[in-house]
């Protein structure tokens, strides 16, 4: 596909251990001459964890994108006016993120943002990243599986073994989901293996 001219939102909630998997995937949408708009929760904002300091984040984004973080509620607010964004993802998509979208609350930039592109009726791509995916999370999952304009990076359990309940998406494969998603299809498969067990 050809990635120039198309704007993708980029929007990351704060599964902070998933960041180092995720930037490689921004600059796959850069190198393949997407403009790419970072959007970003208060936790990537204000939090320094033992995967990276906030600062850290911030400024690799904005290296990667070469666009400034949005990282308000009013920041994100225009993006509905706007039509600004032809493909949003949030990846990684929290469990937080998850059940607030499902239940239609905006209280931070990143559901704002994807509050715009729904309202716009575009593609929104949720690479979903939950230790409760399987648990408590799976009734918001479900609601979001059939909304119409939603796509999910393919998913499955990340370790059955120690977390049963958890779902982490193939960072690997947002690209190839945005693309698929701008042709209104889901990629498919959509529930995957995502590590083997001896």
């Amino acid at each position: 596909m050809n990635w120039n001219g198309i704007t993708v939102g980029y929007a990351l909630a704060g599964s902070h251990c998933t960041l180092p998997e995720v930037m490689p995937q921004i600059q796959r949408f850069v190198d393949a001459g997407a403009n790419v708009v970072p959007i970003v929760s208060s936790t990537i904002m204000t939090t320094d964890t033992r995967f990276g300091t906030s600062a850290h984040w911030q400024e690799t984004l904005r290296n990667i994108t070469g666009n400034e973080l949005i990282a308000s509620i009013v920041d994100a607010e225009p993006l509905g006016p706007s039509k600004l964004l032809d493909v949003l993802t949030i990846a990684p998509c929290t469990g937080n993120t998850t059940s607030k979208l499902a239940n239609a609350m905006t209280d931070g930039p990143v559901l704002m943002a994807a509050k715009a592109q729904m309202r716009n009726q575009r593609p929104l791509v949720l690479a979903i990243s939950t230790n409760d995916g399987l648990g408590l999370n799976a009734a918001n999952i479900a609601k979001l599986l059939i909304m119409k304009n939603v796509y999910f990076v393919p998913f499955g359990q990340d370790n059955p073994q120690a977390k049963p309940n958890s779902l982490v998406a193939r960072m690997d494969l947002v690209m190839e989901t945005c693309e698929a998603a701008l042709q209104g299809k889901q990629l498919q498969p959509l529930l995957i293996e995502r590590f083997q067990y001896a």
